[in-house]
């Protein structure tokens, strides 16, 4: 007969707790740091996105010594971005018809390719303005590729149940990779020239296109999936043929109302909040009379916050749309606050929690971006995603232009909100009220499939190698 101390130890002690999910551990905001491949990853991405901030910067003081326009400037970021607009969605038909590290390899090392050539057409003074923007163009076309290929290699190097960690964690990568490569490129350039800046970058790229070949997909990756009772099927029950073109990719976007929700929800607070580095500046200069620095100030109080809610979207585990609406309709009430704020020190207490909301919503937003719909179609879902995106992105500073133009910075706020908070409650009433209609249930994991059945062709932002033009 056993004794009473070795029963002692074979019965568990009741304040021992599993290290399940509901444990607070598997809830840790940087838990994708564990998996060793996403070390790898991350390391590369600080490096890729520290060097792609850099170049941009030396682009931007380029076209400004060679033209003295601040049009032209414009002009080639805008050339950079018309690829995205155009091309995004056969970007993501050619990664999800490719494999994926070779996609993102072969990507990393042609942009490292244009980066070292705009560098030796800068050193030997060749460079003119009509070759820089036709370099610019190039390096969008490849980019509608290797963004989406990057993000979604990034989200194969963790479990399902870490890609938000992972979407957060490359947030906080493109953040800090923007601070640390535009002071790199004030000391570069004013040290070796530009043409240093772009050839830093062009390493950096091939740094990343290193690292690539020695990473392995983790084995519960992919398993999120969309619901069984919302895949499309046709009328004898049998899935729905998986075409491999950007037209079946359109289909399925349309087809699926928790993208399209998301999407509406992104436009419109995209369009019309968001763009504080011009409503704010106003706002800050003009009717509550502060100088530059003070918009400095405020924008250190957002950096900070995007930090801060970066840190609290690594907790999430299975966002919703849902939860992206209610966040950002959160925003735009802020943003309306923001509007109406008396003095700067008013707006700077409004300013943090901004950048928080706006944070999270992003890497939810995200999260049900990239894990909604089955592996074989999520390259083309992010190539559809990018196209919309970039047409928001260059409709936006416009018309928040000629909204401020009309109704002051106060007043673009305001406005801006009440839409914002307006469209997305308007949306979710509608949508209860609508009869018959099913919600789909929160992203499960569920087996993965047949290997025959998905196509492993190949991350934001989970992080892109770089930030999206």
């Amino acid at each position: 007969m056993p004794s009473t101390a070795t029963r002692r130890v074979v019965l568990p002690s009741p304040r021992r707790r599993p290290r399940t999910a509901a444990t607070g551990e598997d809830r840790a905001p940087w838990r994708a740091l564990r998996h060793r491949d996403m070390r790898w990853w991350s390391a590369a991405n600080m490096v890729s996105n520290a060097g792609t901030w850099m170049q941009l910067t030396a682009q931007n003081l380029l076209v400004l010594h060679l033209t003295g326009s601040a049009a032209a400037t414009g002009l080639s970021l805008s050339a950079q971005a018309a690829p995205g607009l155009l091309l995004g969605l056969v970007g993501g038909a050619a990664v999800d018809a490719w494999p994926r590290r070779l996609t993102a390899s072969v990507s990393q090392a042609l942009l490292a390719v244009v980066g070292f050539v705009t560098a030796g057409l800068v050193f030997t003074d060749r460079l003119t303005v009509p070759v820089l923007m036709v370099l610019a163009a190039v390096t969008g076309l490849i980019a509608t590729v290797d963004a989406p290929a990057c993000a979604l290699l990034g989200n194969d190097l963790v479990p399902s149940k870490d890609v938000p960690s992972s979407i957060a964690l490359g947030s906080m990568i493109s953040g800090a990779g923007r601070v640390g490569g535009t002071a790199l490129a004030g000391v570069v350039v004013s040290w070796w020239g530009p043409g240093a800046a772009y050839a830093a970058n062009g390493l950096s790229f091939l740094a990343v296109a290193a690292v690539i070949p020695f990473l392995r997909p983790h084995p519960d990756a992919g398993r999120q999936t969309a619901p069984a009772a919302s895949r499309p099927r046709t009328a004898a029950g049998a899935p729905r043929r998986r075409g491999r073109g950007a037209r079946d990719g359109i289909g399925f976007f349309l087809r699926r109302p928790r993208l399209v929700a998301l999407a509406g929800i992104t436009a419109i607070s995209s369009v019309f909040g968001r763009n504080y580095a011009l409503t704010l500046a106003v706002l800050v200069t003009g009717p509550l009379g502060g100088a530059a620095g003070a918009f400095g100030t405020v924008s250190t109080v957002l950096a900070v916050g995007g930090v801060a809610g970066a840190v609290l979207a690594g907790r999430l585990r299975s966002p919703s749309v849902r939860l992206v609406g209610a966040l950002a309709a959160a925003g735009a009430l802020l943003q309306i606050a923001a509007g109406l704020s008396p003095t700067l020190w008013v707006l700077l207490l409004l300013v943090a929690p901004m950048a928080v909301v706006e944070s999270v919503s992003d890497t939810a937003g995200t999260t049900v971006l990239q894990t909604d719909p089955p592996p074989h179609m999520r390259g083309r879902v992010l190539g559809v995603w990018r196209s919309a995106s970039t047409g928001w992105s260059l409709i936006g500073p416009p018309l928040l232009g000629i909204l401020m133009q009309t109704a002051g910075a106060r007043g673009a706020l305001v406005i801006g909100g009440v839409l914002i908070a307006g469209t997305i409650g308007a949306g979710a009433l509608l949508r209860d009220r609508r009869p018959g209609l099913t919600r789909p249930g929160p992203i499960r994991a569920t087996p993965p499939s047949p290997p025959a059945a998905v196509t492993r062709s190949t991350p934001v932002p989970a992080a892109g190698c770089a930030p999206a033009s």
